[in-house]
């Protein structure tokens, strides 16, 4: 606006005729939507490195890579669409967030899904937060093993995924192998659950899963029984910090993840007390 009133004003005293104003008013509002273009990027910059940004690009990404492990196998399973919806009744989204992750799963169960280019953009936002990048990966391992089996599709794409994300091939042996021991925990204990909500005991399922093993705490905790106490105190330590919730949502995790997070800690906090009680520290 300020253009245009300038450039009318200069044009009408430069040549002191109403077509010099004409002419002064367009290029006055040619110069407004130079400035207005040049606002409008520095807003988009302005809001790329936002944490609102970051966020909504981490959830984003999250669901629509989802999608994409669950198809790898060449069809979505039911059990794929129960981890989706589990995984966003956990974060307890909102109707407009649920519609948003569906849209998302749904873009990445596409053909032709441009894996490496979601990958690449997650990347120059989290790049240099490892913690982030294994909780993503973390959850597309379990995406994966939605029907409790790990098919050879699946998991080339997820090498694929963890080496774009800086993780090699032994580093995401270690996070399957952690999260197959974390899954026995959490079986044990939404079985639990479900048999103290039993009115009639009897009826409860005669297959009960089995109480997590010794060999399951370590896992969880990433040692291994030859380690020292020394050592694994420092594992847990790190495990603790590297997900805590508070930590994760300022570097860029959406609050809604927190639920996912709170999980995760608390299901290496009773592997560690198993560990503790075995080791006797």
């Amino acid at each position: 606006m300020i253009g245009k009133i300038a450039g009318a004003l200069f044009g009408f005293l430069l040549v002191r005729h109403f077509l010099g104003a004409l002419a002064g008013l367009w290029i006055g509002h040619l110069f407004d939507k130079a400035l207005q273009r040049m606002n409008d990027k520095g807003n988009v910059e302005e809001w790329l490195i936002s944490n609102d940004a970051k966020q909504s690009i981490f959830f984003y990404t999250t669901f629509s890579v989802m999608g994409h492990v669950a198809k790898a196998s060449g069809r979505v399973t039911p059990e794929h669409i129960k981890t989706a919806n589990d995984f966003m009744a956990q974060m307890r989204l909102n109707e407009q967030q649920v519609a948003e992750a569906k849209d998302a799963f749904r873009e990445g169960k596409l053909l032709g899904f441009p894996l490496k280019k979601k990958i690449k953009q997650f990347k120059n936002h989290f790049g240099n937060r490892r913690d982030l990048c294994q909780f993503f990966l973390e959850i597309q391992i379990q995406t994966a093993y939605s029907d409790s089996i790990l098919e050879a599709d699946e998991y080339n794409l997820l090498i694929n995924i963890a080496k774009q994300l800086g993780f090699n091939k032994r580093n995401l042996t270690q996070l399957i192998a952690m999260w197959e021991a974390e899954m026995r925990f959490q079986n044990y204990k939404q079985q639990q659950q479900e048999k103290y909500k039993q009115y009639d005991r009897k009826s409860s399922s005669s297959q009960e899963a089995k109480a997590p093993s010794l060999l399951d705490a370590y896992a969880v905790i990433g040692v291994s029984d030859r380690d020292s106490v020394r050592d694994i105190k420092r594992a847990y330590k790190r495990l603790m910090s590297q997900n805590h919730p508070d930590k994760l949502v300022a570097k860029g995790l959406p609050p809604e993840m927190m639920e996912v997070a709170k999980q995760k800690t608390q299901d290496i906090q009773s592997a560690y007390e198993i560990i503790k009680k075995a080791r006797d520290f």
